[in-house]
């Protein structure tokens, strides 16, 4: 009596059928799109403390703090805060999209460059508004994922389809 040894055809397509529903349903579930775009708003969040914080420390240390009265985002003029001019340009001597010589701070600036949105296009990109006259400033991003929409918000400021930070969220 001969034995082989090995998985007939039908064993074969059901554990091909069973694996193809299990990887569709892990799909379906954990929905990479959605983890990807709540992976770049962890990122935005990220990028705009830190610069408001580089920007708070060069406002309480520098001798003569100034900003520049502007209205500027990184891909498009349509923004958060208005109309901005695209200045898609990351240096920290205040020719970047924040209008702040962030140079200028004690010791030097905090940052060696400004951050760059990780999409940086269409309504999805960083903006800056600030004021000379009161050396009041706000930084927006608009958030993809579902998950963080909800909280543009909730983030204190009057703008509630955009992610607000800054001393001021009332621009």
């Amino acid at each position: 009596m001969k034995y082989s040894k090995g998985f007939t055809l039908i064993e074969l397509l059901i554990t091909i059928g069973i694996l193809a529903v299990l990887a569709t349903v892990v799909v379906l579930v954990l929905n990479p799109a959605q983890l990807f775009a709540q992976s770049r708003d962890v990122q935005r969040i990220s990028d705009l403390g830190t610069t408001r914080a580089a920007i708070n420390f060069y406002l309480s240390t520098a001798t003569t703090p100034a900003i520049t009265t502007a209205l500027r985002s990184t891909a498009q003029t349509s923004c958060g805060v208005g109309t901005c001019a695209v200045y898609n340009v990351y240096t920290v001597t205040g020719d970047g999209w924040v209008a702040i010589d962030l140079s200028g701070a004690t010791g030097g600036s905090p940052l060696a460059t400004l951050p760059q949105d990780p999409t940086n296009s269409g309504s999805i990109q960083y903006s800056f508004e600030g004021a000379s006259s009161t050396l009041l400033y706000e930084m927006n991003a608009d958030m993809e994922s579902t998950k963080y929409i909800a909280e543009e918000g909730n983030d204190g400021g009057n703008a509630p389809t955009f992610y607000e930070v800054g001393n001021t969220l009332a621009f």
